[in-house]
Protein backbone atom coordinates (compact mmCIF):
# COMPACT_ATOMS: atom_id res chain seq x y z
CA UNK A 1 0.00 0.00 0.00
CA UNK A 2 1.29 3.48 -0.80
CA UNK A 3 2.25 5.63 2.17
CA UNK A 4 3.97 8.75 0.57
CA UNK A 5 3.15 11.31 -2.08
CA UNK A 6 5.19 10.92 -5.35
CA UNK A 7 4.53 13.14 -7.61
CA UNK A 8 5.84 16.14 -5.73
CA UNK A 9 7.78 17.26 -9.15
CA UNK A 10 6.22 20.42 -10.58
CA UNK A 11 9.53 21.56 -13.04
CA UNK A 12 9.59 18.68 -15.18
CA UNK A 13 7.86 19.59 -18.46
CA UNK A 14 5.69 16.37 -19.36
CA UNK A 15 4.79 16.15 -23.30
CA UNK A 16 1.11 16.42 -23.84
CA UNK A 17 0.94 16.74 -27.56
CA UNK A 18 -0.49 13.98 -29.24
CA UNK A 19 -2.70 12.80 -26.01
CA UNK A 20 -6.34 13.82 -27.19
CA UNK A 21 -5.97 16.80 -25.07
CA UNK A 22 -7.88 20.30 -25.89
CA UNK A 23 -5.03 22.72 -24.71
CA UNK A 24 -2.52 20.65 -26.64
CA UNK A 25 -3.58 19.24 -30.16
CA UNK A 26 -6.96 21.01 -31.01
CA UNK A 27 -5.94 24.12 -32.89
CA UNK A 28 -7.21 23.99 -35.82
CA UNK A 29 -10.53 22.22 -34.43
CA UNK A 30 -10.58 25.39 -32.58
CA UNK A 31 -10.35 28.10 -34.99
CA UNK A 32 -6.66 28.82 -33.85
CA UNK A 33 -4.75 28.18 -36.50
CA UNK A 34 -5.78 27.32 -40.27
CA UNK A 35 -5.65 23.37 -41.73
CA UNK A 36 -2.44 22.66 -43.25
CA UNK A 37 -0.64 25.05 -40.89
CA UNK A 38 1.83 25.06 -38.65
CA UNK A 39 0.82 24.85 -35.21
CA UNK A 40 4.07 23.32 -33.71
CA UNK A 41 5.71 26.54 -32.42
CA UNK A 42 2.31 27.76 -30.53
CA UNK A 43 2.63 27.24 -26.86
CA UNK A 44 -0.72 27.09 -25.30
CA UNK A 45 -1.14 28.13 -22.53
CA UNK A 46 -4.89 29.13 -21.84
CA UNK A 47 -7.66 26.61 -21.27
CA UNK A 48 -7.85 25.64 -17.49
CA UNK A 49 -5.85 22.69 -16.82
CA UNK A 50 -2.76 22.25 -15.07
CA UNK A 51 0.30 20.90 -17.00
CA UNK A 52 0.89 18.77 -14.15
CA UNK A 53 0.63 14.82 -12.80
CA UNK A 54 -2.11 14.87 -10.24
CA UNK A 55 -1.42 13.41 -6.60
CA UNK A 56 -0.19 9.72 -7.04
CA UNK A 57 -2.55 8.50 -5.12
CA UNK A 58 -5.42 9.49 -7.33
CA UNK A 59 -3.30 8.04 -10.56
CA UNK A 60 -2.51 4.59 -8.40
CA UNK A 61 -6.27 4.60 -8.02
CA UNK A 62 -7.06 4.94 -11.34
CA UNK A 63 -4.86 2.00 -12.20
CA UNK A 64 -6.15 -0.35 -9.68
CA UNK A 65 -9.68 0.38 -11.71
CA UNK A 66 -8.47 -0.51 -14.90
CA UNK A 67 -6.68 -3.50 -13.90
CA UNK A 68 -9.82 -4.55 -12.52
CA UNK A 69 -11.14 -4.66 -15.94
CA UNK A 70 -14.85 -4.00 -15.51
CA UNK A 71 -16.43 -0.57 -15.60
CA UNK A 72 -19.88 -1.52 -14.81
CA UNK A 73 -22.74 0.94 -13.89
CA UNK A 74 -21.32 2.31 -10.29
CA UNK A 75 -22.53 4.32 -7.66
CA UNK A 76 -21.37 6.12 -4.22
CA UNK A 77 -21.37 4.69 -0.95
CA UNK A 78 -21.77 6.22 2.46
CA UNK A 79 -17.88 6.54 2.81
CA UNK A 80 -17.59 8.85 -0.07
CA UNK A 81 -19.94 11.12 1.65
CA UNK A 82 -18.05 11.04 4.66
CA UNK A 83 -14.56 12.10 2.74
CA UNK A 84 -16.20 14.84 0.83
CA UNK A 85 -17.93 16.15 4.04
CA UNK A 86 -14.11 15.70 5.54
CA UNK A 87 -12.70 17.59 3.13
CA UNK A 88 -15.25 20.60 2.80
CA UNK A 89 -14.74 20.94 6.79
CA UNK A 90 -10.97 20.99 6.76
CA UNK A 91 -10.59 23.19 4.00
CA UNK A 92 -13.23 25.25 3.91
CA UNK A 93 -15.06 25.32 7.09
CA UNK A 94 -18.13 24.56 5.88
CA UNK A 95 -20.70 21.81 6.83
CA UNK A 96 -22.54 19.21 4.14
CA UNK A 97 -24.56 18.27 6.85
CA UNK A 98 -26.04 15.46 4.95
CA UNK A 99 -25.51 13.06 1.69
CA UNK A 100 -29.02 14.12 0.42
CA UNK A 101 -27.46 17.81 0.15
CA UNK A 102 -25.15 16.59 -2.84
CA UNK A 103 -25.79 15.99 -6.58
CA UNK A 104 -23.29 14.39 -8.47
CA UNK A 105 -22.69 15.35 -11.69
CA UNK A 106 -20.38 15.08 -15.29
CA UNK A 107 -19.20 18.65 -13.95
CA UNK A 108 -19.87 22.83 -13.10
CA UNK A 109 -21.17 23.80 -16.28
CA UNK A 110 -23.59 20.59 -16.85
CA UNK A 111 -24.99 21.29 -13.10
CA UNK A 112 -25.50 25.20 -13.55
CA UNK A 113 -27.01 24.73 -17.45
CA UNK A 114 -29.25 22.23 -15.22
CA UNK A 115 -29.95 25.01 -12.28
CA UNK A 116 -30.55 27.53 -15.66
CA UNK A 117 -33.27 25.39 -16.92
CA UNK A 118 -35.07 24.24 -14.03
CA UNK A 119 -35.32 28.22 -12.58
CA UNK A 120 -35.94 29.70 -15.07
CA UNK A 121 -38.46 29.96 -18.29
CA UNK A 122 -37.31 30.38 -22.04
CA UNK A 123 -36.57 33.96 -22.79
CA UNK A 124 -36.32 34.78 -19.16
CA UNK A 125 -33.37 36.70 -18.14
CA UNK A 126 -30.35 35.47 -16.55
CA UNK A 127 -27.74 37.76 -14.32
CA UNK A 128 -23.84 38.19 -14.28
CA UNK A 129 -20.85 39.92 -13.66
CA UNK A 130 -18.91 40.40 -16.25
CA UNK A 131 -15.67 40.08 -17.34
CA UNK A 132 -16.58 36.06 -16.39
CA UNK A 133 -16.41 32.72 -17.34
CA UNK A 134 -17.27 32.95 -20.98
CA UNK A 135 -19.63 29.67 -20.96
CA UNK A 136 -21.45 31.27 -18.74
CA UNK A 137 -22.80 33.26 -21.18
CA UNK A 138 -23.27 30.00 -23.21
CA UNK A 139 -25.12 27.86 -21.07
CA UNK A 140 -27.74 30.97 -20.87
CA UNK A 141 -27.90 31.97 -24.52
CA UNK A 142 -28.07 28.14 -25.64
CA UNK A 143 -31.33 27.75 -23.43
CA UNK A 144 -32.74 30.63 -24.96
CA UNK A 145 -32.36 32.73 -21.62
CA UNK A 146 -30.93 36.39 -21.95
CA UNK A 147 -27.90 37.37 -20.75
CA UNK A 148 -27.94 40.90 -18.13
CA UNK A 149 -24.25 41.69 -16.68
CA UNK A 150 -23.70 43.57 -13.15
CA UNK A 151 -20.46 44.77 -14.75
CA UNK A 152 -17.30 44.10 -12.24
CA UNK A 153 -15.95 47.89 -11.98
CA UNK A 154 -11.99 47.71 -12.24
CA UNK A 155 -11.26 49.96 -9.26
CA UNK A 156 -7.94 52.03 -8.88
CA UNK A 157 -6.46 50.16 -6.67
CA UNK A 158 -5.93 47.31 -9.65
CA UNK A 159 -8.67 45.20 -8.24
CA UNK A 160 -12.78 44.32 -9.41
CA UNK A 161 -15.37 45.54 -7.17
CA UNK A 162 -19.36 45.14 -6.79
CA UNK A 163 -21.40 48.01 -8.04
CA UNK A 164 -24.16 46.85 -5.70
CA UNK A 165 -26.56 49.71 -6.86
CA UNK A 166 -26.26 48.57 -9.99
CA UNK A 167 -26.88 44.67 -9.45
CA UNK A 168 -29.65 45.80 -7.48
CA UNK A 169 -30.87 47.44 -10.21
CA UNK A 170 -30.64 44.99 -12.99
CA UNK A 171 -32.24 42.65 -10.74
CA UNK A 172 -35.52 44.96 -10.53
CA UNK A 173 -35.57 45.97 -13.77
CA UNK A 174 -35.51 42.85 -15.81
CA UNK A 175 -37.06 40.54 -13.29
CA UNK A 176 -34.04 38.22 -12.67
CA UNK A 177 -34.76 35.17 -11.13
CA UNK A 178 -31.54 33.40 -11.35
CA UNK A 179 -27.99 35.29 -10.71
CA UNK A 180 -24.36 33.04 -11.16
CA UNK A 181 -22.33 34.22 -8.75
CA UNK A 182 -18.63 33.20 -9.71
CA UNK A 183 -16.27 32.54 -6.50
CA UNK A 184 -13.55 32.91 -6.58
CA UNK A 185 -14.27 35.36 -9.56
CA UNK A 186 -12.89 33.74 -13.02
CA UNK A 187 -10.76 35.61 -14.69
CA UNK A 188 -10.27 38.98 -12.40
CA UNK A 189 -9.06 36.52 -9.12
CA UNK A 190 -11.51 38.06 -7.05
CA UNK A 191 -11.68 36.56 -3.56
CA UNK A 192 -14.86 37.85 -2.60
CA UNK A 193 -14.94 38.81 1.18
CA UNK A 194 -17.36 37.64 3.36
CA UNK A 195 -19.38 41.27 3.54
CA UNK A 196 -19.42 41.55 0.36
CA UNK A 197 -21.21 37.83 0.04
CA UNK A 198 -23.76 39.03 2.14
CA UNK A 199 -24.57 42.40 0.59
CA UNK A 200 -24.53 39.65 -2.85
CA UNK A 201 -26.99 37.46 -0.41
CA UNK A 202 -29.31 39.63 1.36
CA UNK A 203 -30.01 41.35 -2.00
CA UNK A 204 -31.02 38.27 -3.49
CA UNK A 205 -33.22 37.40 -0.84
CA UNK A 206 -34.82 40.74 -0.81
CA UNK A 207 -35.71 39.88 -4.63
CA UNK A 208 -36.44 36.68 -4.55
CA UNK A 209 -33.26 35.99 -6.72
CA UNK A 210 -31.97 32.08 -6.38
CA UNK A 211 -28.05 32.32 -6.11
CA UNK A 212 -26.20 29.79 -8.34
CA UNK A 213 -22.25 29.71 -7.22
CA UNK A 214 -19.45 28.56 -8.79
CA UNK A 215 -16.95 27.90 -6.46
CA UNK A 216 -14.53 25.28 -8.62
CA UNK A 217 -11.79 27.72 -7.75
CA UNK A 218 -11.95 27.76 -4.29
CA UNK A 219 -9.11 25.60 -3.55
CA UNK A 220 -6.88 28.17 -5.52
CA UNK A 221 -6.70 31.18 -2.78
CA UNK A 222 -3.61 32.91 -2.21
CA UNK A 223 -4.58 36.33 -0.28
CA UNK A 224 -7.47 36.16 2.13
CA UNK A 225 -10.33 33.71 2.63
CA UNK A 226 -12.88 31.45 0.91
CA UNK A 227 -16.21 31.64 2.16
CA UNK A 228 -18.34 28.95 1.21
CA UNK A 229 -21.79 31.44 0.10
CA UNK A 230 -24.14 28.74 1.79
CA UNK A 231 -22.22 29.31 5.04
CA UNK A 232 -23.16 32.90 5.31
CA UNK A 233 -26.33 32.21 6.93
CA UNK A 234 -29.40 29.99 6.96
CA UNK A 235 -31.73 31.78 4.85
CA UNK A 236 -29.02 32.06 2.48
CA UNK A 237 -28.04 28.25 2.93
CA UNK A 238 -31.45 28.10 1.91
CA UNK A 239 -31.25 30.14 -1.11
CA UNK A 240 -28.59 28.91 -3.11
CA UNK A 241 -26.83 26.24 -4.94
CA UNK A 242 -23.33 25.43 -4.36
CA UNK A 243 -21.25 23.96 -7.43
CA UNK A 244 -17.95 22.79 -6.81
CA UNK A 245 -15.35 19.92 -8.00
CA UNK A 246 -11.90 18.20 -7.33
CA UNK A 247 -11.65 18.61 -11.30
CA UNK A 248 -9.57 21.86 -10.75
CA UNK A 249 -7.70 21.39 -7.59
CA UNK A 250 -6.40 17.61 -8.56
CA UNK A 251 -6.43 18.40 -12.71
CA UNK A 252 -9.32 15.85 -13.32
CA UNK A 253 -11.44 17.81 -15.61
CA UNK A 254 -11.24 14.50 -17.56
CA UNK A 255 -12.79 12.13 -15.46
CA UNK A 256 -16.10 14.25 -15.23
CA UNK A 257 -17.24 14.58 -11.16
CA UNK A 258 -18.53 17.68 -9.72
CA UNK A 259 -20.82 18.19 -6.69
CA UNK A 260 -23.53 20.06 -5.92
CA UNK A 261 -24.21 21.35 -2.52
CA UNK A 262 -28.57 21.80 -2.39
CA UNK A 263 -29.62 22.31 1.79
CA UNK A 264 -33.49 23.60 0.41
CA UNK A 265 -35.44 20.25 -0.58
CA UNK A 266 -37.58 21.85 -2.64
CA UNK A 267 -35.07 23.21 -4.84
CA UNK A 268 -32.97 20.55 -4.56
CA UNK A 269 -36.04 18.42 -6.17
CA UNK A 270 -36.48 20.90 -8.84
CA UNK A 271 -32.91 20.51 -9.55
CA UNK A 272 -32.75 16.69 -9.53
CA UNK A 273 -36.00 16.63 -11.80
CA UNK A 274 -34.29 18.51 -14.59
CA UNK A 275 -31.00 16.61 -14.51
CA UNK A 276 -33.34 13.09 -14.11
CA UNK A 277 -34.72 14.59 -17.04
CA UNK A 278 -32.01 14.20 -19.51
CA UNK A 279 -31.43 10.91 -18.58
CA UNK A 280 -28.43 11.64 -16.76
CA UNK A 281 -28.12 9.06 -13.84
CA UNK A 282 -24.74 7.63 -12.18
CA UNK A 283 -21.11 9.46 -12.76
CA UNK A 284 -18.20 6.97 -13.40
CA UNK A 285 -15.97 4.87 -11.62
CA UNK A 286 -13.18 6.66 -12.50
CA UNK A 287 -14.86 10.25 -11.13
CA UNK A 288 -15.80 8.54 -8.25
CA UNK A 289 -12.16 6.61 -7.31
CA UNK A 290 -10.15 9.48 -8.26
CA UNK A 291 -12.63 12.27 -6.08
CA UNK A 292 -12.29 9.27 -3.09
CA UNK A 293 -8.82 9.54 -3.45
CA UNK A 294 -7.87 12.91 -4.12
CA UNK A 295 -10.14 13.95 -0.77
CA UNK A 296 -9.02 11.75 1.60
CA UNK A 297 -5.06 11.49 0.23
CA UNK A 298 -4.59 14.16 -1.63
CA UNK A 299 -3.68 17.03 1.06
CA UNK A 300 0.56 17.08 0.63
CA UNK A 301 0.12 17.07 -3.32
CA UNK A 302 -1.99 19.94 -2.86
CA UNK A 303 0.30 21.71 -0.28
CA UNK A 304 2.93 21.11 -2.43
CA UNK A 305 1.19 22.86 -5.76
CA UNK A 306 0.17 25.62 -3.42
CA UNK A 307 3.71 26.53 -3.04
CA UNK A 308 4.51 26.20 -6.47
CA UNK A 309 1.61 28.12 -8.00
CA UNK A 310 2.78 30.61 -5.65
CA UNK A 311 5.93 30.92 -6.64
CA UNK A 312 4.36 31.02 -10.11
CA UNK A 313 2.66 33.90 -9.02
CA UNK A 314 5.97 35.94 -7.65
CA UNK A 315 7.74 35.34 -10.60
CA UNK A 316 5.18 36.65 -13.43
CA UNK A 317 4.65 39.35 -10.85
CA UNK A 318 8.16 40.37 -10.86
CA UNK A 319 8.85 39.57 -14.35
CA UNK A 320 6.27 42.01 -15.79
CA UNK A 321 6.62 44.73 -13.24
CA UNK A 322 10.38 44.92 -14.52
CA UNK A 323 10.31 43.63 -18.44
CA UNK A 324 6.59 44.34 -20.04
CA UNK A 325 6.33 47.80 -20.19
CA UNK A 326 2.70 49.18 -20.65
CA UNK A 327 1.22 45.53 -18.87
CA UNK A 328 -0.17 45.04 -15.55
CA UNK A 329 -1.01 41.83 -13.68
CA UNK A 330 -3.60 42.59 -11.18
CA UNK A 331 -3.07 40.99 -7.88
CA UNK A 332 -4.26 37.26 -8.00
CA UNK A 333 -6.04 36.74 -4.95
CA UNK A 334 -7.12 32.92 -6.19
CA UNK A 335 -7.03 30.84 -9.56
CA UNK A 336 -4.18 30.29 -11.15
CA UNK A 337 -5.34 32.58 -14.42
CA UNK A 338 -3.64 35.50 -14.54
CA UNK A 339 -5.40 38.57 -15.80
CA UNK A 340 -3.24 40.83 -17.80
CA UNK A 341 -3.97 44.26 -18.78
CA UNK A 342 -2.47 45.14 -22.05
CA UNK A 343 -4.59 48.51 -21.87
CA UNK A 344 -1.18 50.99 -21.46
CA UNK A 345 0.63 49.83 -24.08
CA UNK A 346 -1.45 51.49 -26.22
CA UNK A 347 -2.45 48.67 -28.62
CA UNK A 348 -6.38 47.90 -29.38
CA UNK A 349 -7.81 44.82 -27.98
CA UNK A 350 -7.54 43.40 -31.92
CA UNK A 351 -3.87 44.43 -31.38
CA UNK A 352 -3.01 42.47 -28.46
CA UNK A 353 -4.61 39.41 -29.64
CA UNK A 354 -2.46 39.74 -32.77
CA UNK A 355 0.38 40.14 -30.82
CA UNK A 356 0.39 37.56 -28.53
CA UNK A 357 -0.74 34.74 -31.03
CA UNK A 358 1.01 35.84 -34.22
CA UNK A 359 4.19 37.54 -32.41
CA UNK A 360 4.41 35.68 -29.27
CA UNK A 361 3.21 32.56 -30.64
CA UNK A 362 1.07 32.23 -27.35
CA UNK A 363 -2.28 30.46 -26.99
CA UNK A 364 -3.79 32.75 -24.40
CA UNK A 365 -7.65 33.96 -23.81
CA UNK A 366 -8.54 36.60 -25.42
CA UNK A 367 -9.87 39.06 -22.73
CA UNK A 368 -12.62 39.80 -24.76
CA UNK A 369 -13.91 36.31 -24.64
CA UNK A 370 -15.18 37.14 -21.47
CA UNK A 371 -17.63 40.17 -21.86
CA UNK A 372 -17.08 43.49 -23.67
CA UNK A 373 -15.52 44.65 -20.01
CA UNK A 374 -12.49 42.26 -21.05
CA UNK A 375 -11.00 43.97 -23.87
CA UNK A 376 -7.63 44.87 -24.00
CA UNK A 377 -7.02 41.80 -21.50
CA UNK A 378 -5.78 37.76 -21.67
CA UNK A 379 -5.94 35.03 -19.38
CA UNK A 380 -2.78 33.52 -18.97
CA UNK A 381 -2.80 29.92 -17.33
CA UNK A 382 0.11 29.96 -14.76
CA UNK A 383 -0.13 26.53 -14.13
CA UNK A 384 2.45 24.86 -15.85
CA UNK A 385 6.69 24.09 -14.96
CA UNK A 386 8.35 27.23 -14.46
CA UNK A 387 10.84 26.97 -17.43
CA UNK A 388 7.53 27.18 -19.53
CA UNK A 389 6.15 29.99 -17.53
CA UNK A 390 9.14 31.76 -18.30
CA UNK A 391 9.37 31.19 -22.12
CA UNK A 392 5.96 32.30 -22.46
CA UNK A 393 7.02 35.90 -20.36
CA UNK A 394 10.42 35.51 -22.33
CA UNK A 395 7.97 35.46 -25.94
CA UNK A 396 5.98 38.11 -24.95
CA UNK A 397 8.73 40.88 -23.93
CA UNK A 398 10.24 39.90 -27.44
CA UNK A 399 7.04 40.72 -29.34
CA UNK A 400 6.31 43.63 -27.20
CA UNK A 401 9.58 44.81 -27.59
CA UNK A 402 9.22 44.75 -31.41
CA UNK A 403 6.85 46.78 -31.78
CA UNK A 404 8.69 49.90 -29.43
Amino acid sequence: MQSEERNLDFDTVIDRRHTKSIKYDFFVERGLVKPGDDASGILPLWIADMDFKTSSFVQDALIRTAEHGIFGYSETQEDYFRILQDFYRRHHNYEIESPRWVIKTPGVMFAIGMAVKAFTNVGDTVLIQQPVYMHFVDVIEFNERKVVSNDLVYGEDGRYHIDFEDFEKKIVENNIKLFLLCSPHNPVCRVWTREELLRIGEICLKHHVLVVSDEIHSDFVFEGTHTVFGSLSEEIADNSIIVTAPTKTFNLAGVQISHTFVKNPTIRRALRYQINATGYSQVSIQGIVSAEAAYSKGDVWLDALLKYIKGNIDYTDKFIREKLEGVKLLPMEATYLAWLDFNGTGLSSEQVDSLVLRKAKLWLNSGSKFGKTGAGFQRLNIACPRSTLAEALNRLKVALDSIK
